[in-house]
């Protein structure tokens, strides 16, 4: 990459820290303070950002296609004004529809602005040396959680929830529209190396759903990530119900971040020497880990943390590991729209993860819920493991 094509990608990773943190992770952040100032349940809460995350599901094909036709700049500035509106907006509602109806909206700038579009972008500038650009965005999109937990958790505890939203939307309006704005100019400024003129249409897309690989991909990083949201969206009163305190379980919350952060400095370094198919393998069995370490926690402070670690590293290398699998099992031809369908499997997922662990946890407890998550992961190891059939 030129210069100032490497500036442009770090200016990308500030976006996408901010826009995960303020977009997706923000929910998570506030839940303890929401629940204490709504007559809202936890599962109605809840039924919010699974319907934003099923927004985007049904939405990031359609955006993955723009970026094919070159509209990627025009989407991730576009996503970040959106999503400032809308969490000024929902900061400010009074009914419980009118909280699902603004979820519905951040949806829409989640599914243009987050990972898909933004990887997709990278891909179609940087063609197959995009894998470099897309580590370093990973690796400083890692903080975005714990961003977020510190600031709502924080904010939400002294302000209140609506204070904290209002926060979160102006890191939106503030700082990601203009570090997308001109990380875009920067990037469009070198040649193009990925991809043609303009997308094909729909026959790389219908290739890629005939190909077994395509549906083992979309199985693991559907069952991986639905797991991760469910985990993340509940850590606070997940982690308290093992027995950690309120401060504990913010500080074990946060640690998730910076650890994803850890897991893809040892791809970056280490990469090159182990294949994506054996990481896949390794990052799906140790998410396992992170489950079974806080179903066996129960007050157990180094088990809190070995949770933390085992689900931020997996997460880490599994959110690089996702765009470069794609383009090495289905090619680049339309990576954009082919990565936005395989991506409405990880989506889905995320969407039903937050309500459906609110009932997992109202109907049997934190213990169900855990042995859920558990078996989730241990699906999609079984489903990495058949990638080796497939010479992957």
């Amino acid at each position: 990459m030129e210069r100032h094509e490497r500036l442009g990608v770090w200016l990308l990773a500030i976006g996408q820290t901010l826009g995960f943190a303020t977009l997706l992770f923000s929910f998570g952040a506030i839940l303890l303070a929401l629940e204490a100032e709504t007559p809202w349940s936890r599962a109605e809460l809840a039924l919010g950002p699974s319907l934003g995350l099923g927004v985007e599901a049904l939405v990031v094909t359609a955006t993955g296609r723009l970026v094919d036709r070159g509209q990627g700049g025009a989407l991730l500035a576009g996503s970040a004004l959106l999503g400032a509106v809308a969490l000024a907006a929902l900061s400010q509602v009074q009914s419980l529809w009118g909280w699902y109806a603004l979820w519905a909206v951040l949806g829409v700038a989640q599914a243009a602005g987050l990972y898909e579009t933004c990887f997709s972008f990278l891909t179609r500038r940087l063609g197959l040396g995009a894998r470099p650009a897309i580590v370093r965005v990973t690796l400083v999109a890692g903080f975005a959680s714990t961003l977020a937990f510190i600031i709502g958790a924080t904010a939400g505890e002294a302000l209140g929830w609506r204070a904290a939203l209002l926060i979160f939307a102006a890191l939106q309006l503030c700082i990601t529209l203009p570090v997308n704005v001109i990380g875009v100019r920067l990037l469009r400024r070198g040649e193009r190396r990925g991809g043609g003129a303009e997308a094909t249409g729909n026959g790389a897309v219908r290739a890629a759903l005939r190909n077994p690989a395509f549906w083992a991909l979309a199985a693991i990083f559907g069952l991986t990530m639905g797991t991760h949201m469910m985990l993340v969206s509940l850590a606070l009163p997940v982690l308290m119900d093992r027995g950690a305190s309120h401060a504990l379980a913010v500080v074990v919350a946060s640690t998730v971040g910076p650890m994803q952060v850890v897991g893809r400095l040892g791809m970056m370094l280490g990469g090159a020497r182990v294949r994506s198919g054996t990481a896949v393998r390794a990052v799906t069995l140790v998410m396992a880990l992170a489950s079974l370490s806080l179903l066996l926690s129960a007050g157990h402070v180094w088990l809190f943390f070995a949770y933390a670690v085992c689900q931020g590293a997996s997460l880490g290398i599994s959110s690089i590991l996702r765009p470069v699998l794609t383009a090495e099992a289905l090619g680049l031809e339309d990576f954009g729209a082919i990565s936005g369908t395989l991506a409405i499997a990880p989506l889905g997922a995320s969407a039903i993860a937050p309500f459906f662990g609110a009932v997992l946890i109202g109907a049997g407890g934190v213990t169900l819920f855990l042995s859920v998550t558990l078996a989730l992961t241990l699906c999609a190891f079984a489903a990495a493991l058949w990638l080796r059939s497939r010479g992957i």
